[in-house]
């Protein structure tokens, strides 16, 4: 049973490496779909802030470990 649970956690670990950036991922998808839902903002739009709402929180999640990488001295 123990080899079950690493292998799930190794999946896991696979698509969410980094917490923040994926709750961060999933409040900005379900603000933006509730805005295309709700406030009846066009699909464009919405389509448009996914993407620079991704791509920005992207940037900052790069920067923060390239960051924490250097503060302890690591290099990948």
């Amino acid at each position: 049973m123990n080899w079950l649970k690493a292998a799930l956690t190794e999946i896991v670990q696979l698509f969410v490496d980094d917490g923040s950036l994926a709750s961060f991922a999933t409040v900005l998808i379900l603000i933006v779909a509730g805005a295309v839902k709700i406030m009846d903002i066009p699909p464009l739009w919405g389509g448009l802030a996914l993407l620079v709402g991704l791509v920005a929180i992207l940037v900052e999640s790069l920067s923060r470990a390239a960051r924490l990488a250097n503060k302890s001295g690591k290099r990948h």
